[in-house]
């Protein structure tokens, strides 16, 4: 009797360790959209359904913090007094990372009554957006959309007006404009081709070198471009790199048929709030020949690829950031 109370007595700790769910850290930080400068004060509503909310108020640096949050989809509500109200919809929330935000508030203003007196010619398109022809994108839609494969390229091919031009490629047609005529930014700087066993002269490839688990909020635009565009006829990809995390290490792996990567995120000063971000993959097919795997064919695509962001904030809203995106790909067609 002894023995069995004995065993019992150690295995209870074992059956509430797996009763406990997981759960996760939400945290960023709410600036104004045009000046960037944090605002203290603001109202962050964590909506799990429609009668559970939790709220938080960012603090003096406009940070807010959610501790402790169950895995699963949520949505933000995000709100201050002169500014527009900002919603975070279908958030996933998971036990690997943290989730770490920026959402900017626009301004609002009071439209008072007036008269306007327009002119208008045979052929002007009556919706005022018609000239505007862009839209930002998230990390999740790289992975929502069907056939995307996390490549910004074939998620943007699901959009209205853009075509995929072969399954092989991720070109893009652009209201039937040439694919050559897109135009590729990382952090404001034009970059030719991102993407392996790409043509001269093209703007796509099979394999694209851009890990989506490295983006913040993109911008993809087909049309009316504004000067800072200039090389474009066709569309823009304007990229943007995320920070890593500044507070605690996180490590990630996959494995898959498009390659093999490891992730790497993490403080390089928890004092100073900087941080890095850090990103490789190999070709999988690559890996399976070296091994001795025959995968049917003697062309067997290599290619690797890496980036990464060291991030240092300075004083006020300002930030020191440096930044790469490399790669190399070849294959022997015998």
């Amino acid at each position: 009797m002894k023995i069995c109370a004995l065993t019992f007595v150690l295995l209870m700790p074992s059956f509430s360790l797996l009763s406990q769910t997981p759960t996760q850290t939400i945290r960023g930080k709410v600036i104004d959209q045009e000046t960037h400068f944090p605002l203290p004060g603001a109202t962050v509503m964590l909506i799990a359904d429609s009668s559970s909310l939790t709220g938080v108020t960012t603090n003096e640096d406009g940070d807010f913090r959610f501790e402790k949050v169950r895995v699963g989809r949520y949505k933000l509500k995000i709100s201050f007094i002169g500014y527009k109200e900002s919603f975070l919809d279908n958030m996933q929330v998971t036990s690997a990372k943290e989730v770490l935000l920026t959402v900017s508030l626009q301004e609002s203003t009071v439209s008072l009554q007036e008269i306007t007196v327009t002119a208008g010619r045979d052929g002007e398109a009556s919706n005022e957006m018609a000239l505007v022809s862009s839209r930002s994108f998230t990390i999740e839609e790289t992975q929502r959309y069907a056939g995307s494969r996390g490549d910004p390229a074939r998620m943007a091919s699901n959009f209205a007006g853009v075509q995929g031009a072969d399954d092989s490629r991720n070109d893009i047609i652009i209201r039937g404009n040439s694919p050559q005529g897109v135009l590729w930014r990382m952090e404001g700087i034009n970059i030719p081709n991102p993407n392996h066993f790409n043509i001269p002269g093209t703007a796509g490839g099979p394999v694209s070198m851009i890990n989506n688990q490295t983006l913040a909020n993109s911008d993809f635009l087909t049309g009316a471009f504004p000067a800072e565009y200039g090389n474009s006829i066709s569309g823009v990809f304007d990229l943007k790199l995320r920070n890593g995390n500044n507070e605690k290490y996180e490590h990630s792996g996959q494995f898959g048929f498009l390659g093999t990567e490891i992730f790497s995120e993490g403080p390089l000063s928890k004092a100073h709030t900087s941080s890095y971000l850090f990103s490789y993959r190999y070709s999988t097919l690559a890996i399976f020949n070296k091994v001795g795997i025959d995968i049917g064919t003697a062309a067997v695509p290599r290619y690797q690829d890496i980036a990464f962001k060291f991030n240092f904030p300075l004083k006020g809203a300002s930030s020191l950031s440096f930044f790469g995106l490399g790669g190399k790909s070849d294959i022997d067609i015998l």
